[in-house]
C-alpha cells in the first residue's frame, strides 16, 4: 500500500479545490480523471491517472493507495463500484447525497470491517452539518423519539456546466421521493411533504421540506430515532411545485428517462458568477425525548460548497493519520461532531 491519496473527478467543483487543500497539508495527491490536459491544468506536479471508471478500478486493486475521494457521479453507480474495488487497507470517501447510496454502502459495513477498509459516505455540507449538529444535541442522553433535520445551504455559482454529480444527485432524489423514518423504518412519504418555515439564528426566513437523501439516513443512524424527517432548503418553496414533485418523480422512473434527464440537466452552463443568497448556510436539528423535552441547534458555516470541501478534506486526512475505524460510517458518527467544527462550522444552540 502507498501513502497516496486518489481524487476522482479532480477537475470537478470539488475536485479542484479538494486537491489543493490536500497537497497544502502536505499529503501526496494522484489526480484522476478522462482528460490529461484538465488533470494537469489543475495540479501540474500531481502523478495522473487517466481512463475510464472501470479502468480506474481495476489500478485501485493493483496500486492500493491509502485513500480514495470519490466526487464522480452518478454515485449510485460510481460509489458501490469504487467503494468494491478498493483493496484491503484502502479507504473510501465520498460527497454522495442520495439515500440509495447510504443504504448500499452500509450493506457493505461487515465486508468493509473484514477487510480493515474505512467507507465514509456524505462528506459535505448537507450530511455533515446537520448531524453534527444533532450529535452534538444528543450528546450522552437517552434515545431520542422525534428528530428533525433540515439542510439550509447557501452556495455561489460559478461560470460553467453543472456536472453530472450535481445532476445525477439531483435526479436520484426526484426520482426516488419522499421518505420518512416512522417505527425506526425508512418508509415512503409525499415528496415535498413536512414544509416547515424556518428563521435561521441570522434571521432569514426559509422554507425547507422533504425529500429521501443521505441526510435522513445519517440523522436515523446517528439518533436511533423511531421517527425522523430529513428536509431541504433546495426543495422549492412554492406550494404548487411543490405538489408536483411526485408526479415528477414518477415521470423520472420510466425507462432511460432518469439517465436522459442527468445529462440534459449536467449541460446547463452557468455564464456569470452569483454571490450566495445568504451569508451563511445552516444545518438545523430538533430533537424531541420521551419525557416531552425539546431541544433545538444550528451548526453554522460560510458558503456551502466551501464547507464541502472542508468536510472532505478533513475526512480524508483524518483517514490519512490512521484515525478512522473498519466499516461503513457517515463523517460524524465516525469522528464525532465535532469534525464539523474544523471543517469550518461553529454550533449555535438555541434551545
Amino acid at each position: 500500500m502507498t501513502g497516496e491519496i486518489w481524487v476522482l473527478g479532480a477537475t470537478g467543483r470539488v475536485g479542484r479545490p479538494a486537491v489543493e487543500r490536500l497537497q497544502q497539508a502536505g499529503l501526496e495527491v494522484v489526480v484522476v480523471g478522462r482528460d490529461r490536459e484538465r488533470l494537469a491544468r489543475v495540479s501540474p506536479d500531481a502523478r495522473a491517472v487517466t481512463g475510464s471508471l472501470d479502468e480506474v478500478c481495476a489500478r485501485l486493486a493493483t496500486e492500493a493507495p491509502a485513500v480514495v475521494v470519490n466526487t464522480v457521479g452518478p454515485f449510485v453507480t460510481t460509489a458501490p463500484q469504487v467503494a468494491r474495488a478498493c483493496p484491503p487497507g484502502t479507504h473510501y470517501v465520498d460527497v454522495a447525497n442520495e439515500l440509495r447510496v447510504f443504504e448500499l454502502l452500509h450493506g457493505m459495513d461487515r465486508e468493509a470491517a473484514a477487510t480493515g477498509r474505512t467507507l465514509v459516505s456524505g462528506a459535505g455540507f448537507g450530511v455533515l452539518a446537520t448531524e453534527g449538529i444533532l450529535l452534538h444535541l444528543l450528546a450522552d442522553e437517552e434515545k431520542p423519539s422525534r428528530v428533525r433535520i433540515d439542510a439550509v445551504a447557501s452556495v455561489a455559482t460559478e461560470p460553467g456546466a453543472l456536472g453530472e454529480a450535481l445532476a445525477s444527485t439531483m435526479v436520484q432524489m426526484l426520482r426516488d421521493g419522499g421518505r420518512e423514518v416512522r417505527q425506526g423504518r425508512i418508509v415512503r412519504a409525499r415528496a415535498g411533504g413536512a414544509a416547515e418555515r424556518l428563521t435561521t439564528p441570522d434571521g432569514d426566513v426559509v422554507t425547507t421540506a422533504s425529500l429521501g437523501s443521505g441526510e435522513l439516513f445519517a440523522a436515523w443512524q446517528a439518533s436511533g430515532a423511531p421517527s425522523v424527517i430529513g428536509a431541504s432548503s433546495l426543495v422549492p418553496a412554492n406550494p404548487a411545485v411543490r405538489a408536483a414533485l411526485p408526479a415528477v418523480g414518477g415521470v423520472l422512473r420510466a425507462p432511460g428517462l432518469a439517465g436522459f434527464a442527468t445529462r440534459r440537466l449536467a449541460r446547463i452552463t452557468m455564464t456569470t458568477t452569483r454571490e450566495r443568497p445568504r451569508r451563511h448556510s445552516w444545518g438545523r436539528a430538533r430533537v424531541e425525548w420521551p419525557s416531552g423535552r425539546v431541544r433545538e441547534g444550528w451548526l453554522r458555516t460560510g458558503e456551502g460548497m466551501t464547507f464541502t470541501v472542508g468536510a472532505i478534506t478533513e475526512v480524508v486526512q483524518r483517514l490519512a493519520k490512521g484515525e478512522g475505524r473498519p466499516g461503513a460510517f457517515t463523517p460524524a458518527r465516525l469522528f464525532g461532531p465535532e469534525v464539523a467544527l474544523t471543517a469550518g462550522g461553529e454550533f449555535v444552540v438555541t434551545h
